[in-house]
């Protein structure tokens, strides 16, 4: 498993050198294709990448914008990784991006993937992912011991997949493996002792035990303590 590991002497140098990088990578794609796409996780590590990233000039009108995984909320639910994304990458001059929506109104997350799937479906593959990776060595919504686990994994698995996992308090829906796994550039941002253990010892498992296996190949870990 070949990934490129880079070791920052603080955080707030990690977050200027990624939004950078992410920056320079848009660009670049946006000389070769007239529209890209870039898939970035919730939660609030991400937060101070975002907050360097939106102030950043460059065509935003012609990047388009999802989440790697959603949680099955409203958009005003504080639990909402959709709302952080208009709060803190989606203003300043990124506000001209446009956004790809993981999250429909209904009951259950089966009763719209359809709808969802087709509309990501025109923007693959990826141009650019930033990923996340939790202690369990999860990734997105690949959580280890999730209910559809194996399916999202697969070769061959769609685009979307519904995800229930022990501990998650409501149903997700995530991008499956081969989708995070085939974007052109794939960061992976993580902090802390803890993190970098999980990194280290998911070496050498299978990606049904450590997801975030499946996406790090070719990809450039961000780390600072």
């Amino acid at each position: 498993m070949a990934y490129e590991l880079i070791e920052y002497p603080d955080r707030e140098m990690m977050f200027i050198d990624l939004a950078d990088k992410l920056a320079s990578e848009l660009r670049a794609a946006l000389a070769r294709a007239e529209r890209v796409t870039m898939a970035v996780p919730g939660g609030t590590s991400p937060g101070p990448v975002f907050d360097d990233l939106c102030s950043v000039e460059l065509d935003w009108d012609r990047v388009d914008v999802m989440l790697t995984d959603e949680r099955w909320v409203p958009e005003d639910s504080e639990r909402s990784n959709t709302r952080l994304l208009r709060e803190r990458l989606l203003v300043d001059k990124a506000a001209r991006a446009r956004l790809l929506p993981m999250f429909l109104p209904c009951r259950e997350p089966e009763d719209r993937l359809a709808e969802l799937a087709e509309t990501i479906r025109p923007n693959l593959p990826l141009s650019i992912v930033l990923l996340g990776m939790g202690a369990d060595m999860h990734t997105a919504s690949l959580f280890p011991g999730a209910d559809r686990l194996d399916e999202a994994l697969a070769r061959n698995a769609p685009i979307l997949m519904p995800m229930r996992a022990p501990g998650a308090p409501e149903p997700r829906v995530t991008l499956t493996a081969p989708v995070l796994d085939g974007a052109l550039s794939k960061h992976v941002l993580i902090m802390g002792a803890e993190k970098r253990a999980a990194l280290e010892n998911a070496r050498g498992k299978p990606a049904r035990e450590a997801p975030i296996n499946a996406i790090l190949n070719d990809a450039w870990v961000h780390w600072a303590e």
